[in-house]
């Protein structure tokens, strides 16, 4: 792949990162406040435990597609960018543009979807 294109991916998966990282620590932070309110009757401790739990969640998504995009950063560092993990085969330029931190191709990553791929 062509220097001018691996910085254009750079540049999106350096945004994307510097995104999700500012939404983690903001969930982190709602998840903090919510422990610190002082609940009185058992509807808002319901309430405050699903909002809890729905924040962990959201974080633990965002958290793995931050290990996701940390992942491509390091394949573009180490020149291995753009290039499926399972064939090895060149990734498709429309997928990189929606999909910078993809690992797979879109054949490998159906594989993958069906459970015919093992990694």
């Amino acid at each position: 792949m062509e220097s001018r294109k691996l910085e254009h991916y750079k540049k999106k998966l350096l945004e994307k990162q510097e995104e999700i990282s500012n939404i983690v620590s903001k969930t982190e932070q709602y998840g903090r406040e919510a422990d610190e309110e002082a609940t009185q009757d058992i509807a808002d401790k319901a309430a405050n435990s699903y909002t809890k739990e729905f924040l962990f969640s959201q974080s633990s998504g965002d958290r793995s597609l931050l290990q996701q995009i940390q992942e491509a950063l390091a394949r573009l560092e180490k020149g291995s960018y753009g290039e499926c993990l399972n064939c090895e085969k060149e990734i498709q330029q429309k997928r990189l543009e929606a999909v910078p931190w993809a690992r797979l191709c879109i054949e490998c990553k159906e594989l993958e979807e069906q459970g015919m791929l093992q990694e």
